[in-house]
């Protein structure tokens, strides 16, 4: 068999053709753009409105809201997220505009991905892999959050598109350009992200000899450069220097090294935001069928590609998207399913490749057809069952921080204020306070420091339970708060400008 259907594509020695070709082009490429418009509007009908933002939603937020104290920054963290919601937060610190915001970003975002592949898989590929990866309850509930990893997942598909648009063309300046800028695009996002990228590519480009271009190289390199540049700079400024907040990130994420996280992402694909220590029984293994599945599809995929004489179009993206699995399966002893979704968003290719290929190779076809979509609705249904558990606790949430901030005003917390304690960042950026923490991953001020604010303006701090207050809040008046579904029983103690 020396042809395959399922990666016939429009020829890469003439991407564009005439006007009169590219219509035809435009007119089939509805399909992935049906998936992108679905995407956009699935988001608007599941998260607006009433969710509440995330731990580390607040403290990208905070940097930028309006009327809002910047929360303690970490060493891992990058600022591109927060340059990407900025237009909007200036104006307004509404979630729910936040969340239109994103779902609309985030629905073009895949299209333009996508776009981008447009001469190198058929549209009906391309719409198969945009809706297995869309239809994943991670994609969809990260989808209108204020986190970079989508974005790292959209801009690694677009980079990865862009280079092999420019490896096979020379003259395609603009996917050479597009190269440079979606590593600069991850890069901004994820720093570390980027080199799991960029790195495979590289090693691609020198590996294959037509493919050997300086400027290609170049173009990675550089993107990759200009966009850790905020980082680094700010690692001069704020971290001691770059090898310190290299250091400390390393720190804060379990210190860097050989450990396997593989049963750790498959229980967290059972609804966990973050598992770490991801010890937790593992209830709902249904939730990760798909998972063993997937490395499957993938290599019948590439298999398909290999016999169609199409290899470079899904090997290509296969090995980049198993990089940027490595320091997420191999280096880390927690999980998050939120970690992996660039490499998800790569296989989706070789996987969509397979499947069109089933369909077409296998007999009788109709039969074939109608088991592999009732066996895809299953998989989504289970994605929407979890999916519909996370909304819910997500919508609980806002209500119990909604109650958390109108107990702390009756008390006589408002702003200028100061939150510490128990989740200070999401319930000091629910009352319009500052967030403090005394050591820790966010530490950033100190006992001392902290006892000398309460002198100056409202200070709370917030205890789970029994536990006692620290020593510079002895004495300070005591309350009750509303309780979160994770932490039921809380207390406040007041600095003695609270009142």
């Amino acid at each position: 068999m020396t042809h395959t259907p399922a990666v016939t594509a429009v020829s890469r020695d003439h991407p564009s053709g005439s006007p009169g070709d590219r219509r035809p082009a435009l007119r089939d490429f509805r399909w992935p753009a049906a998936v992108a418009v679905a995407y956009t509007l699935a988001q608007l009908a599941l998260f607006h409105p009433g969710t509440a933002l995330g731990w580390d939603e607040t403290v990208y937020v905070s940097q930028v809201a309006r009327g809002s104290e910047a929360a303690f920054f970490s060493a891992p963290r990058a600022r591109g997220v927060t340059f990407l919601v900025a237009p909007v937060t200036v104006l307004t610190s509404s979630v729910d505009v936040i969340r239109v915001y994103l779902a609309l970003l985030s629905g073009a975002g895949l299209f333009l991905a996508l776009w981008v592949w447009r001469s190198l898989l058929p549209p009906r590929v391309l719409a198969l892999a945009g809706g297995l990866f869309a239809g994943l309850w991670i994609t969809l509930f990260y989808g209108p959050q204020v986190m970079p990893n989508l974005w790292v997942a959209l801009g690694s598909l677009f980079t990865v598109g862009c280079f092999l648009r420019a490896a096979h063309d020379r003259s395609e300046l603009g996917a050479l350009m597009g190269t440079g800028v979606g590593a600069a695009f991850v890069a901004l996002m994820r720093p570390s992200d980027a080199f799991w990228l960029v790195a495979p590519l590289a090693v691609i480009s020198l590996a294959v000899r037509a493919w050997r271009r300086p400027a290609l190289l170049m173009v990675l390199a550089a993107g990759a450069a200009v966009g850790c540049v905020p980082w680094i700079v700010e690692a001069y400024v704020s971290y001691g220097g770059l090898p310190e907040r290299l250091r400390r990130a390393s720190e804060i994420q379990g210190d860097l090294g050989w450990q396997l996280a593989f049963g750790d992402q498959m229980r967290a694909l059972a609804g966990w935001s973050l598992c770490r220590p991801c010890d937790v029984p593992w209830k709902e293994p249904v939730t990760a069928v798909w998972w063993f599945v997937l490395p499957l599809f993938v290599v019948g995929g590439v298999v398909a590609a290999v016999r169609g004489r199409q290899a470079s179009t899904v090997v290509v993206p296969t090995l980049a998207g198993l990089s940027l699995a490595v320091p997420y399966l191999l280096l880390i002893g927690y999980a998050a399913p939120r970690f992996l979704l660039p490499t998800y968003a790569l296989l989706a290719l070789p996987t969509a490749v397979c499947l069109m290929w089933i369909v077409t190779a296998a007999r009788p076809r109709p039969l074939v057809a109608i088991v592999l979509a009732l066996l895809i609705a299953g998989h989504l249904a289970v994605q929407y069952g979890v999916l519909h558990s996370k909304m819910v606790g997500s919508r609980a949430d806002r209500q119990a921080f909604d109650r958390i901030a109108a107990e702390l005003r009756r008390q006589g917390v408002r702003p200028p204020c100061v939150i510490s304690g128990t989740e200070a960042p999401r319930i000091a950026f629910q009352a319009g306070c500052a967030s403090r923490q005394v050591g820790g991953h966010d530490g950033s001020v100190t006992a001392a420091g902290l006892a000398a604010l309460a002198r100056d303006r409202p200070v709370a701090v917030v205890v789970e339970g029994d536990t006692a207050p620290p020593a510079y809040a002895q004495g300070w008046r005591q309350a009750r708060l509303p309780g979160l579904r994770s932490r039921p029983d809380l207390r406040v103690h007041l600095g003695p400008l609270a009142r």
